[in-house]
């Protein structure tokens, strides 16, 4: 059962919050109902406005970073590419007991990307192709390039070097550590040597909207940033397969250097979530098991 009341940094959020920090700071907005977002995201806490607008709140300090680079960028970011992203409408100032910048945005319709609302995963993969290509040629002068504020998305894979092969050697005995290993040091040694671009920073099917079976808009540019854009190839083996995988590789054409710095991005992430839940979170160990051997199958075949 979700309640709506969250605990997140010693700061408590719910609705009356949301509803308390509005009517202080836009009194125009003061009338409208408030509710929860129940799939509202990780890094912030998501509730409607009405029905046509969202409040987000960070959820901890480290999120907090992500608020003005959203306001700088996405309203110029947002008439250069295919399709819809979140546009902010207004700023909220900390207050109410509550300590970080917020956003108040318009509503985009939509459910998030799932394989059974998808009509046609490779069509789905081919527009998400698209759509990245068209992000990735708008000029990143000024950008921000990766640091704090995005958990240092688009920079070299190294910054996770000592926790991959921490959970590599924690999974000793219960995962092909030996083809792990080597698929890591490919992506180590994959360098990225091009100037850098815009990228998304968390292409998840989370951030993926779908109306009517088709993508029909990509939200949360928290982690975005100019730089490398391997990053944003991990969704090609955490929910693309074999066509549709193919499909979005053929449209973005990345190098192969660049795939395979892609393969880092979800192994990584697949080998930390395993080594922590693989003994006390079966669904989530079964997930990144699956992801991890995506890689290293995909790996196999185009070596």
């Amino acid at each position: 059962m979700i309640t709506g009341n969250l605990q997140t940094d010693g700061v408590h959020i719910d609705a009356d919050l949301v509803r308390r920090l509005v009517a202080a700071q836009f009194p125009r907005w003061a009338d409208l109902p408030v509710r929860r977002v129940e799939a509202g995201g990780w890094d912030n806490r998501t509730f409607h406005l009405g029905s046509r607008m969202t409040v987000r709140l960070p959820n901890a300090a480290q999120y907090a970073l992500q608020v003005e680079k959203e306001h700088r960028w996405l309203p110029k970011l947002a008439p250069l590419l295919p399709l819809p992203i979140p546009v902010p409408l207004a700023k909220g100032a900390p207050a109410e007991g509550y300590p970080w910048p917020w956003s108040v945005y318009r509503w985009l319709e939509g459910e998030t990307a799932s394989v059974g609302r998808i009509a046609d995963l490779r069509r789905f993969a081919t527009d998400l192709a698209e759509f990245l290509n068209a992000l990735g040629r708008i000029d990143p002068a000024g950008g921000p390039p990766p640091g704090r504020h995005n958990f240092f998305r688009g920079g070299p894979l190294a910054v996770y070097d000592a926790e991959t092969r921490q959970a590599i050697a924690a999974l000793e005995g219960r995962i092909d550590t030996d083809a792990a290993s080597a698929v890591w040091e490919v992506a180590l040694g994959a360098k990225w040597n091009a100037s850098p671009v815009w990228f998304h920073g968390d292409v998840a099917s989370g951030n993926l909207l779908v109306e009517d079976g088709r993508l029909s808009a990509v939200i949360d540019f928290g982690t975005s940033g100019v730089g490398d854009p391997a990053c944003d190839l991990a969704i090609a083996w955490t929910l693309f397969a074999g066509e549709s995988r193919e499909a979005f590789r053929a449209t973005l054409r990345p190098g192969d250097a660049t795939w395979a710095r892609g393969r880092g991005w979800p192994l990584w992430k697949g080998l930390i979530t395993l080594a922590e839940h693989i003994d006390t979170n079966p669904s989530q160990a079964a997930e990144a098991r699956r992801v991890i051997d995506e890689v290293l199958a995909d790996h196999k075949y185009n070596a």
